[in-house]
């Protein structure tokens, strides 16, 4: 009976904290089988082939080239239209998606890899490396980051997408940070990584493989509003005129179209097909999150479940 009880209680001491479920399919399997996240992926999908096949579907070498006469309507020749210059807009808009979502997965990634080497090492290492690093995060978060940036791409020349890559991956990891380290401070006291301690693992293989996944969500979801952060902003840029316009993003579509009074014109063709590419892009990213929520809170599958068979027995 004693060894019975001494070996439940060894195995509740290590036991670990419930670590996002994937299924047997893996991450993939696991978003596709959730719907909000299937439909955000699929659309992010889309723009992908788009942003990679772009020589194909747009065969130009320069799509600031003047096709046609100013302001043209859509047609068969071209099917959205043309600018103020000339320019085929279904052009720019096929070459723009590749800028746009390498500044948006560019950004979102450097910004996670940010947050999750500060975050975790604040949460982890305690001592004088903690105070610092959370004193350095909490600056950083003071700091109205889009009047920073303002001010930063103002000082700049033209700058291109990858200056505004840094410029947005140097103040917007902060929020992902703390919030990491929040977790890490929970996770860090647990029996499983005190065990793993006991069992002389350095610290980088229990970051890594006792810390690390068990924060898988949170990594997730920080990484997905980072990407849709950079877009929005990128795009904000671009349209009050801080970055490049002679690079063809979204924004530059819609700088240009602000710039020939497309609005007073009514040629709608030059600033309705990037903000419609720019709020399916933001709405696909805000429900692959939604999904990866479903999918590693239990309680919110419990619910979605529970309204269908309410919303069944209504019927």
């Amino acid at each position: 009976m004693d060894n019975a009880a001494t070996s439940s209680a060894s195995a509740s001491s290590t036991r670990r904290f419930p670590r996002l479920s994937w299924g047997r399919l893996g991450l993939l399997g696991a978003l596709l089988s959730n719907r909000k996240a299937a439909i955000g992926a699929g659309i992010i999908t889309f723009f992908v082939l788009v942003a990679i096949f772009a020589p194909v579907i747009a065969p130009t070498k320069d799509p600031n080239r003047m096709v046609g006469r100013p302001h043209e309507a859509p047609s068969l020749e071209h099917p959205l239209g043309t600018t103020r210059q000339g320019q085929d807009v279904f052009t720019q808009l096929v070459w723009g998606t590749r800028v746009t979502l390498l500044v948006g997965f560019v950004t979102g990634s450097v910004v996670i890899l940010i947050a999750v080497i500060i975050g975790i090492t604040s949460g982890y290492v305690s001592g004088w490396s903690d105070e610092i690093l959370s004193l350095l995060t909490n600056v950083v978060l003071v700091i109205p980051a889009l009047p920073l940036i303002i001010v930063i791409s103002g000082f700049i020349d033209r700058p291109g997408p990858m200056t505004i890559v840094l410029v947005l991956a140097s103040i917007s990891w902060a929020y992902g940070a703390r919030v990491l380290r929040s977790q890490t401070l929970t996770i860090r006291h647990s029996d499983f990584v005190a065990a793993a301690r006991v069992t002389g693992e350095p610290t980088w293989r229990i970051v890594l493989f006792e810390i690390l996944p068990n924060m898988t969500s949170l990594v997730a979801s920080a990484w997905i509003g980072a990407v849709l952060y950079a877009v929005l902003t990128e795009a904000t840029l671009e349209f009050i005129g801080l970055g490049n316009p002679n690079i063809v993003t979204w924004g530059t579509i819609l700088y240009w179209a602000q710039n020939n009074a497309a609005l007073m014109t009514n040629a709608w063709w030059t600033f309705i097909p990037p903000g419609v590419c720019i709020a399916l892009v933001g709405f696909a990213l805000v429900l692959i999150n939604y999904g990866i929520d479903e999918i590693s809170n239990p309680r919110l599958r419990t619910d979605r479940v529970q309204k269908k068979k309410k919303a069944k027995a209504a019927v």
